[in-house]
């Protein structure tokens, strides 16, 4: 990996972490009109991998047999990198507060770190292991997880459970591409996702409630659609495609550590449209992310650059050809809590 291919895939890492960051501001209006939080990530799923679908075909040119050889990663996108991760999410939030769940949820590049210390039996590097640490605090200070008395253990394991599925969105997300270009990916594995979720909320499992009302948005009264649209196009289809795309050219571990970067973009939004308050200490975790994220980018040893058993851990389907390279998480909280904790995925 050169270190220009490196600096760009930080770079669209980092707008793809902007871009899922927006989802908090423009869902939370929803919310509080009534829509539950399923009805909410299905509709800006479907709307995502539709918006994403033309760029999707043109980007295939006809090389329909992609999707076939690919068709593992896609389902493991959509069913636990989209849909599974969310639905763990939701079944966390039910029991234990909401920070605490974001909490448990952006565990993720820290499993993705011990998963490969673990089975390479290779000690990460210091910069790699004070990284980890650093940013785990400045995301302590951003979400601000609050709640006292004794914590549901089934709310824990749920949310330990969506951590264990932003793992998989980053190490499939960042697979060879097996001839599937990032938006093609995004575009199936959304559609696929949100197909699942829906059906998911008409059997009952989830609450899936939609209705059909105006809800206020940045101070305007505007359609339930308006809100969802947006963040449907930015932060779902634009989120989903570059945050594979910079999955693809990081690896999964640099790329998970990255995407806390959307916790941080989710306050600063908060604040600037729609006047939460942004603490001092959120600051101060803000910064703490962007230095463990540096300490983890410093590290250059190819071993530990790149999460190298990824191929291991998701297997390709036998004996099919790879052809030609291409060019290379949401979940939204509830009415009740402070929109820093009103997130989406990353998985």
């Amino acid at each position: 990996m050169t270190r220009s291919s490196t600096t760009l895939g930080m770079l669209i890492a980092v707008i793809a972490a902007a871009s899922f960051g927006l989802s908090g501001a423009l869902v939370k209006p929803v919310l509080e009109a009534g829509w539950s939080p399923a009805a909410a990530v299905t509709l800006r799923v479907l709307i995502g991998g539709a918006v994403l679908a033309p760029f999707a075909i043109l980007a295939l040119k006809g090389r329909w047999i992609a999707l076939w050889y690919a068709r593992s990663r896609i389902l493991l996108m959509a069913v636990i990198g989209v849909s599974g991760t969310q639905l763990v999410y939701f079944a966390a939030i039910e029991r234990i507060p909401v920070g605490i769940a974001i909490l448990l949820e952006y565990m993720a590049p820290l499993l993705l770190v011990a998963f490969a210390w673990v089975t390479t039996r290779r000690t990460p590097k210091a910069v790699v292991l004070i990284g980890s640490v650093v940013a785990l605090g400045g995301l302590i200070l951003v979400v601000s997880p609050e709640g006292s008395g004794a914590l549901d253990p089934l709310g824990i394991i749920f949310g330990a459970c969506a951590a264990v599925g932003a793992a998989v969105y980053y190490v499939v997300a960042a697979r060879t591409s097996e001839g599937l270009p990032a938006v093609a990916l995004a575009s199936a594995g959304l559609l696929i996702g949100g197909i699942i979720l829906g059906l998911i909320g008409l059997v009952g499992i989830v609450p899936f409630d939609m209705p059909m009302v105006d809800v206020t948005v940045l101070g305007v009264v505007a359609p339930w659609w308006v809100p969802l649209l947006i963040v449907g196009i930015v932060a779902t289809g634009i989120a989903y495609s570059t945050s594979i795309m910079a999955s693809e050219m990081l690896g999964s571990r640099l790329a998970s550590f990255v995407g806390l970067l959307e916790v941080v973009t989710a306050a600063i939004y908060a604040w600037l449209l729609i006047g939460e308050n942004l603490s001092v200490m959120q600051f101060i975790g803000g910064a703490l992310i962007l230095a463990g994220i540096a300490f983890v980018r410093s590290e250059k040893s190819e071993e530990f650059s790149d999460f190298t058993i990824e191929a291991e851990a998701f297997p390709s389907d036998d004996d099919e050809p790879i052809l030609a390279p291409a060019s290379a998480p949401l979940e939204p909280g509830t009415d009740t809590v402070p929109l820093r904790h009103v997130q989406s995925l990353g998985g």
